[in-house]
């Protein structure tokens, strides 16, 4: 039998070649406008513009947006951008404005006859020189700043508006010129200090792809043509209204209660959604209440900026950050802690409050769960009058069956959880 007769030769296998990569593209048109979008290699979305017959008004409306506004307006920020970057343009005007008239008034003082022009370029230096001496004072406050960035950036523009004064008002007595002057130089230093601060939380806020730094560039180039047309317009008015102290007096006024409800409203638009005391106890008690998850942009109209440390009856009228020794007597601490075992918090009901003391690591999280128990501890003491130790355990087996779900959605409704920001709050660590 011949059985190399029977073997076949092997055919030699060509290398398998990847498949051609085809580009994915699609064309949009409308009446006046069509666009070709394109997938690159890279995974870059572009877009060309391939017919465009609008009017001239609407493409430039399309380049103001494109130049002032996030890519992917409105859709790519969240809840109340266009109403906080209204009010800042304005807030911004304003500013600039005032510090024009601040500026002349301080080198009439100083027993000079500046033109408006050279009062617009010294009010600059004159913002700019005091900036080291309030990052000094300032270094301090840098996680108050975080847990309140609202509260703090309007206490920011009251100093700027506190120092622009005593500038207006300096050639009233020109004596204490270096008192009047240094004093609001460095009101005003502060200012800009806490203004930058707290600019990234806010930003933060509304960025909702990612897409902080093409906020925060869209934002300050909005800034600075608003801070243009304010120094134009503050050149307008040393040389005509307020070319005298009188009408300073007049307009000066009016131009900082604008700078002020413009800066409010720009707060009170913005929907921060990280945890501090105030947002976590309005979360629990509308939770309570209503049995759902309040979103950041629900809670921004009702936020007290200027007291955010009042306590919040149906969340359990809890305040945080107290020192260890003062919130919990040492005789209880033992027994807090065998009801808290595995927990990051501690909790002691008192007469009028509910101190609660969170562990070093603690997250937002965990001053949720320990928020959900002092509430729900609170209202067990009022319906069937238990005592605190019976009521905190009644109230944490509650806490655990539905703290579940309820982070779930918090996370889902752009809550950051992973944090806490009490401020400068004391905390423990065994």
């Amino acid at each position: 039998m011949n059985l190399l007769g029977k073997i076949k030769p092997q055919k030699k296998e060509e290398p398998i070649r990847p498949p051609s990569q085809v580009p994915v593209f699609w064309t949009e048109t409308s009446d006046s406008l069509s666009r070709q979008y394109q997938f690159e290699s890279d995974g870059q979305l572009s877009v060309k513009v391939l017919n465009d017959s609008r009017p001239v008004i609407h493409k430039m409306a399309e380049s103001f947006l494109n130049q002032f506004f996030p890519s992917g307006y409105p859709y790519s920020v969240n809840e109340g951008y266009l109403r906080y970057t209204q009010f800042r343009a304005m807030q911004h005007f304003t500013s600039a404005a005032l510090s024009v008239l601040s500026t002349q008034s301080l080198l009439y003082a100083a027993g000079l006859r500046p033109t408006p022009a050279q009062a617009t370029a010294v009010s600059w230096i004159l913002k700019d020189g005091m900036q080291h001496a309030g990052k000094l004072i300032c270094s301090s406050l840098g996680a108050r700043m975080d847990s309140e960035p609202k509260r703090w950036r309007i206490l920011a523009d009251v100093l700027y508006d506190l120092g622009t004064g005593l500038e207006v008002l300096s050639p009233l007595c020109p004596q204490l010129f270096l008192e009047m002057a240094g004093l609001g130089n460095f009101a005003k230093g502060m200012a800009v200090v806490a203004a930058r601060a707290t600019r990234l939380p806010i930003y933060s806020s509304f960025a909702k792809e990612g897409n902080l730094s093409d906020l925060f560039a869209k934002g300050e180039a909005i800034s600075t043509v608003f801070n243009v047309l304010g120094l134009g317009a503050g050149i307008q008015l040393v040389s005509t209204v307020c070319s005298s102290m009188q009408g300073k007096m007049i307009v000066g006024p009016l131009l900082s209660l604008a700078h002020i409800c413009c800066v409010c409203e720009e707060m009170r638009a913005t929907p921060v959604n990280t945890l501090n005391p105030q947002r976590t106890a309005m979360i629990v008690s509308n939770f309570l209440k209503t049995g759902k998850i309040s979103s950041p942009a629900d809670l921004r109209y009702q936020e007290d900026l200027l007291f955010p440390g009042r306590l919040i009856e149906d969340a359990g009228s809890v305040k945080v950050g107290r020192d260890l020794d003062k919130a919990i007597k040492p005789s209880k601490l033992r027994q807090i802690k065998e009801i808290f075992p595995e927990e990051k918090f501690l909790l002691n009901r008192g007469t009028r409050w509910t101190d609660m003391v969170l562990e070093q690591n603690a997250t937002g999280e965990d001053a949720l769960r320990g928020w959900l128990v002092a509430a729900y501890a609170a209202n067990f003491e009022k319906s069937a009058h238990e005592d605190d130790f019976n009521a905190l355990e009644e109230a944490y087996e509650k806490m655990n069956s539905v703290i579940t779900p309820l982070v779930s959605e918090l996370q889902a409704k752009g809550w950051h959880t992973d944090r806490f920001l009490d401020g400068t709050g004391s905390r423990f660590a065994f």
